[in-house]
């Protein structure tokens, strides 16, 4: 399908940007959506609006064989927020899509926070989108990806932890048991590629990681940078209840000066889960030419 042409929203973030450099590597035009002006180029047109912008989304659309969806709401100080574009753009878009007289086969990035929708309300959020995308797919070909936590060069929430550690601490919300996985934007990008490229439309939910049996935990990453930085690592662990008040307050300075938080009680329910590993077998059976190959160990240098 290289050379057909792929709406993108988000392609100004963190995984957009990885994703477009990709998609243009891989011979595909792309449409993508921007909130301020941008010069096209041959395999770029870029459309000025946002996902509330309903002609402009129909225009994203127009004569596209895909949809990948990645713009999202991150932070908030209330589920309105959240809900107003995570889940109403998601309407928006799917119906300027569907409107098509061919729909293009339509991508949604959730993330993993979605399989625990009662820990905050992004995940609500993005379970809501999840479900908006179910019910179209009876006249679209849908499907969702719920990556873990994705880093890499760029990554401007990962990659201050990972800054730490070269000074020899690991700081940590979570329980020491607590098990996550994490996935390199490359790996990511290249289950979207697999996705777009495959013959018939691949439907479905499907979580992302980057294949580590059990994922990691607290002392497995510090042991991996103390490998990488041949430095000793030491995790420190921040009590839950103390992080959990510092989080109240923040949401109440973010409502009262009115700025959009990203540490919220919810965020510290979210860190403070005991398990957020994936089994991405679902997904290497119904894309079979997708594995991941990038490992912390290897890709801490440049994720920092």
């Amino acid at each position: 399908m290289s050379q057909s042409l792929v709406a993108v929203t988000g392609a100004t973030g963190f995984i957009g940007r990885a994703l477009l450099q990709s998609l243009i590597k891989e011979g595909w035009k792309v449409r993508a959506l921007t909130r301020r002006p941008r010069v096209d180029d041959e395999f770029t047109q870029w459309i000025e609006g946002d996902l509330d912008d309903v002609d402009a989304l129909r225009r994203l659309v127009k004569d596209t064989v895909a949809v990948v969806h990645c713009a999202g709401q991150v932070r908030g100080s209330s589920l309105d927020d959240f809900v107003h574009t995570n889940v109403g753009g998601t309407e928006n878009l799917a119906r300027a899509s569907m409107e098509q007289s061919s729909p293009p086969r339509f991508l949604l990035i959730s993330s993993l926070a979605a399989r625990q929708p009662e820990l905050s309300w992004y995940a609500t959020s993005k379970r809501m989108a999840e479900q908006v995308l179910s019910d179209c797919s009876d006249k679209m070909a849908c499907a969702v990806f719920r990556p873990t936590a994705v880093y890499g060069p760029g990554d401007k929430e990962m990659s201050p932890l990972f800054r730490v550690t070269q000074r020899g601490i690991l700081p940590m919300v979570g329980p020491r048991a607590m098990r996550f996985g994490l996935l390199h934007v490359d790996d990511l990008v290249t289950a979207i590629i697999c996705w777009l490229s495959s013959e018939t439309p691949v439907r479905g939910l499907y979580e992302l990681d980057d294949g580590m049996p059990g994922g990691y935990d607290s002392q497995s990453v510090a042991d991996i940078a103390q490998g990488v930085w041949q430095r000793p690592v030491h995790c420190i662990f921040f009590p839950g209840a103390l992080v959990s008040v510092i989080a109240t307050i923040n949401l109440w300075l973010a409502r009262l000066l009115r700025y959009s938080p990203m540490l919220t009680p919810g965020k510290v329910r979210e860190l403070r889960h005991p398990n957020w590993v994936c089994d991405i077998t679902p997904l290497t059976r119904a894309l079979p030419n997708w594995q991941p190959s990038v490992q912390l160990r290897d890709a801490l240098p440049e994720a920092i």
